[in-house]
């Protein structure tokens, strides 16, 4: 089966960096009933930043809005699913290097046969990372 690569809508807020302040907001999303298709967290400089892909972005917003975030996005990235095959993300960042893509960040993981992944390129190159990846 040929990888699936779709633009997705992503947005992140930046909260204390200590214990629980992921699980809070996983939490809140989560009694709001808001699926993710990737979260990933990081520090950023004395806090952190937490990346949120929902599958539905007003359902989010939403949810945000309740919670009283302040979230910054909808920006765009990309998300990958395939099944896994030795050199799947190297195959992608290839393709990208070739088209003079700089890919900003990258995260991605292997799961019973499959691969995901999910990686971020500058705004202005959205359009040409999606017309390179032969993304609608």
């Amino acid at each position: 089966m040929p990888d699936t690569i779709r633009v997705v809508e992503y947005f992140y807020l930046t909260a204390p960096d200590k214990p629980g302040e992921g699980a809070r907001a996983l939490k809140t999303l989560q009694e709001s009933g808001v699926d993710l298709l990737a979260f990933s967290g990081f520090p950023e400089g004395r806090r952190s930043q937490l990346d949120f892909i929902p599958a539905d972005p007003a359902a989010f917003k939403q949810a945000a809005k309740r919670a009283k975030w302040r979230v910054v996005g909808p920006k765009r990235g990309f998300l990958v699913q395939g099944d896994n095959r030795i050199g799947a993300c190297a195959e992608l960042m290839d393709r990208l290097a070739a088209a003079k893509i700089n890919v900003t960040a990258i995260d991605a993981i292997t799961v019973d046969g499959r691969y995901g992944a999910i990686f971020w390129v500058a705004p202005r190159d959205v359009k040409k990372a999606a017309a390179t990846l032969g993304v609608a």
